[in-house]
């Protein structure tokens, strides 16, 4: 959910635990989605974009490894490749079911539709809602955007006040297909991510205008979905992870969101682009009420879920670590990576995390900064004019990455810039001109 302020919501679930705990199981919210299981407040996408992040979730992988940057659109030739295993082909293996409804965005071409990649079931659109002939800014720049029912088109410009209905509408059909067997489902919704829009039943409801109307309705498809899981019997066997790819998309003002205390936004290497919501839920498995500090990211997704489901990993390299620890609440379990790695454009290598440390290498970024957003579904400008340096940021002492304590601690300084060349000699990095020796190409359409 790109863009709600989580760090203000997290708050209130904490102090709302008791009260979440006595919700009626039917009238589920995303505050007792968080009471009845675990907040990660330290929880980060591999990159502040769509199809990069998307990559990473499915694979296990930091995007730029297997070759997906940026947000792939109508007229990309590229898209994941049928040598890399998604999560859905590893819990096919392991005899589930699996389905996405939503935003799929690896790739549009058919050899990289979903159904080639281990889904059963699609229902969807194949790259972001706003690639469509009603760009506010470049309409002509875009053809129509098709809805896909597994491989093959069944609509274009499908009015978008339907899709989280629809999508959450799926999600629900196939619980209750696939109730008395496993199943892997991914309920991938284009929304928050403009152009903004709400059912009828939602809009006009909110005090927070047509944001606010389309935040609740994923909050009421989140509701649906739990209880499609109580209602078959699988609640206590199912886990749920609740997730967005990055964060809010700030020139759009009114239709972005905010990041609440964390700097920029989606698009940039700092915590506001990079570091979304997660709430995991598994009553009899993770112990409910919790707020977990520790890092971790999508890419630790996939070894996680295929130690819980008894799945071999892939025997290609992943990135990805065993986080069940974490989640389980386990006494004095800490996160398996020692560092995480932040990439953006065409190999960037930008910042990492490693502990509390958050270390920014000289680029380049966009910011709002002294600049006037959008608003009603017209972005602002970025300025562009923005750089920084070797900057070091102390998060639990500095969450909005504001301080540079770069000059106070030259030794964490030296160490994780060590670690940073061990990860540009395998996977490279455009800023210092390194390239990787682990770098896997994309799918790609033939000639």
């Amino acid at each position: 959910m790109a863009g709600e302020d989580f760090f203000a919501r997290g708050a209130a679930v904490r102090q709302q635990v008791d009260d979440c705990h006595r919700h009626d199981f039917r009238r589920i919210d995303l505050d007792a989605l968080a009471a009845q299981g675990v907040l990660c407040s330290n929880f980060y996408v591999s990159q502040p974009v769509c199809s990069a992040s998307r990559a990473a979730l499915l694979t296990g992988c930091y995007s730029n490894r297997v070759g997906i940057s940026g947000a792939l659109g109508p007229s990309s030739k590229i898209g994941i490749a049928d040598a890399e295993l998604t999560l859905a082909e590893l819990s096919q293996r392991a005899g589930h079911a699996t389905a996405i409804f939503g935003k799929w965005h690896l790739g549009h071409h058919p050899q990289f539709l979903p159904m080639r990649h281990g889904f059963d079931e699609f229902y969807g659109i194949p790259y972001s809602n706003d690639m469509w002939p009603f760009h506010p800014v470049s309409p002509k720049a875009w053809g129509d955007l098709p809805t896909l029912e597994g491989d093959e088109v069944v609509g274009l410009n499908t009015d978008q006040n339907r899709f989280t209905g629809d999508f959450t509408a799926r999600a629900v059909s196939f619980i209750e297909r696939h109730a008395d067997e496993p199943f892997f489902l991914y309920l991938a919704h284009p929304m928050p991510h403009v152009p903004l829009h709400a059912s009828k039943a939602h809009r006009g409801k909110s005090e927070q205008g047509l944001y606010g109307d389309v935040i609740e309705e994923i909050d009421a498809s989140v509701g649906a979905v739990v209880a499609a899981l109580e209602r078959t019997g699988n609640t206590e066997r199912t886990l749920v992870l609740y997730a967005s790819d990055n964060g809010p998309w700030l020139s759009y003002g009114n239709h972005a969101g905010s990041t609440g205390p964390l700097r920029e936004g989606k698009g940039t290497t700092f915590d506001g682009g990079v570091r979304v919501p997660c709430l995991v839920r598994w009553p009899g498995k993770i112990p409910a009420g919790r707020v977990s500090r520790e890092p971790w990211m999508t890419i630790d997704l996939l070894p996680t879920i295929c130690g819980l489901i008894g799945a071999e990993l892939p025997t290609r390299t992943i990135d990805g670590m065993n986080v069940w620890p974490l989640l389980a609440g386990e006494p004095g379990a800490r996160s398996p990576q020692e560092a995480y790695f932040f990439y953006y454009h065409q190999n960037h290598l930008e910042a990492m995390r490693s502990g509390p440390w958050k270390l920014h290498f000289p680029h380049g970024y966009r910011s709002m900064v002294g600049m006037t957003a959008g608003s009603d579904g017209s972005p602002g400008s970025y300025n562009y004019d923005v750089k920084t340096g070797l900057e070091l940021y102390h998060l639990e002492d500095d969450i909005s990455e504001s301080r540079d304590v770069a000059a106070e601690h030259p030794e964490v300084v030296a160490r994780l810039s060590r670690m940073a060349d061990a990860m540009r000699a395998r996977l490279g990095d455009k800023l210092t001109k390194v390239k990787g020796s682990e770098n896997r190409e994309p799918g790609r359409v033939a000639k």
